[in-house]
């Protein structure tokens, strides 16, 4: 006798068997920066010298005081069990201290202050925790992918308002939350922004917990860039803005200033009912970073402020020598105060020829550049390139000459 036989038709053996993935991953669209990967590795394989503009992947070091900690924390055999998936309250107060010091924002760290796996990690489960279906969220354009995908995921609409003027964000903001019923659960905020690197000064934060205030809405703050600042710009924290606590909270990160990408290591502060919802997602998903990066990232914030100011002057030396050479190829160029990106508009006769991805792939195909569509971050990114400054300056002279070469320049 069979023994499936209580189980129903057994599946053919003959035919393929169909994987039905969840209708959340099949809302996701295409990732439009495939096209630019795969030429990318192909070109390399063939022994290709690509100099690589378009990821923002810092290729500089920690602080090696920080790296001596990692090791020697490694070494301790007390440090290799599961860890609180909040992350240690030592590093939870190093954060509220860096808050204080920084920002003048007083926090909780047992109550306002959780440890991320990245502040992408944090931004995503805290969209899970805050939105669903039927809810709307506000959304920057263009958008680090992050921001639309994270709300999609979350099986939440999404209505998307251009950055670049922070006045009329405002207005449209309040028009949004005025006329869509029900109103809008949730405004998400960049800046320094990924990739147009707009930023704002504090006014623009105290207004948006005006609004939030006003029309009952919840924010997240993504202040990933604001160890990156230049021209004595210091970008302003959500959470200094007065009410800021009662309506949101704000996701930092080492990856930027302190060059600790890869260890993935990011902070979620603010509002305590949120950062608790948040708490309550991680719970369920993992048990915490591995201890000894958490206690490399104490050495880290407590130590070498003094090298996130030099590695942030590296960044400004890097953007004049990028910006300069664009410019003097003719384009135009709107040099930024912060980030590690400039935000570049296509030049003629190219943009009126070419949309941003068949841009991107003639610097890549042509001059061995790559570069990020502008597209890859939305409708409003078309028309612009993302190039990133994480190469030194000798190499960036050198993506400039290939450029000029590949246009004729």
């Amino acid at each position: 006798m069979d023994d499936t036989s209580d189980f129903g038709t057994p599946h053919n053996g003959n035919a393929p068997f169909e994987i039905d993935v969840s209708a959340r991953v099949r809302r996701l669209p295409p990732y439009l920066f495939a096209q630019i990967n795969g030429l990318k590795y192909k070109k390399r394989c063939a022994g290709d010298d690509v100099i690589d503009l378009g990821m923002g992947n810092p290729s500089d070091p920690p602080n090696e005081r920080v790296i001596e900690k990692l090791a020697e924390a490694a070494a301790d055999p007390r440090n290799h069990g599961y860890s609180d998936s909040q992350g240690l309250l030592n590093l939870r107060r190093e954060v509220a201290s860096k808050y204080l010091k920084k920002s003048g924002v007083r926090l909780d760290p047992e109550r306002e202050v959780i440890v991320c796996l990245g502040s992408k990690e944090g931004f995503s489960h805290i969209c899970l925790a805050l939105l669903g279906p039927g809810d709307t969220a506000i959304t920057p354009a263009p958008s680090y992918p992050a921001h639309q995908y994270a709300v999609a995921l979350a099986a939440a609409g999404q209505i998307q308002l251009e950055v670049a003027d922070s006045e009329k964000l405002l207005s449209n903001i309040a028009y949004t939350c005025h006329h869509l019923c029900p109103k809008p659960k949730l405004l998400v905020v960049n800046y320094p922004h990924n990739p147009s690197a707009v930023t704002v000064e504090p006014e623009f934060f105290v207004a948006v917990v005006k609004l939030a205030k006003r029309y009952g809405f919840m924010v997240i703050s993504d202040l990933a860039y604001g160890d990156v600042t230049f021209d004595g710009y210091q970008a302003p924290s959500f959470l200094a803005a007065p009410g800021a606590l009662d309506v949101g909270v704000e996701l930092t990160t080492m990856s930027k200033g302190y060059n600790m990408a890869g260890w993935r290591v990011g902070f979620c502060a603010g509002n305590a009912e949120m950062i608790r919802a948040l708490a309550t997602i991680k719970g369920y998903y993992d048990y915490g970073i591995f201890s000894p990066i958490q206690i490399a990232s104490i050495v880290a914030l407590r130590h070498t402020e003094a090298a996130v100011e030099a590695q942030a002057a590296l960044y400004q030396r890097r953007r004049d020598v990028l910006c300069d050479g664009l410019e003097r190829l003719g384009w135009t160029i709107t040099r930024p105060r912060a980030t590690m990106f400039v935000w570049a508009k296509i030049p003629e006769p190219w943009a009126s020829t070419m949309n941003s991805l068949d841009f991107g792939m003639k610097l890549l195909e042509e001059g061995d550049v790559a570069v990020a569509p502008g597209a890859g971050f939305g409708p409003a990114g078309e028309g612009y390139v993302r190039m990133s400054l994480v190469e030194n300056e000798n190499r960036l002279r050198q993506a400039v000459r290939q450029i000029g070469r590949c246009l004729g320049g």
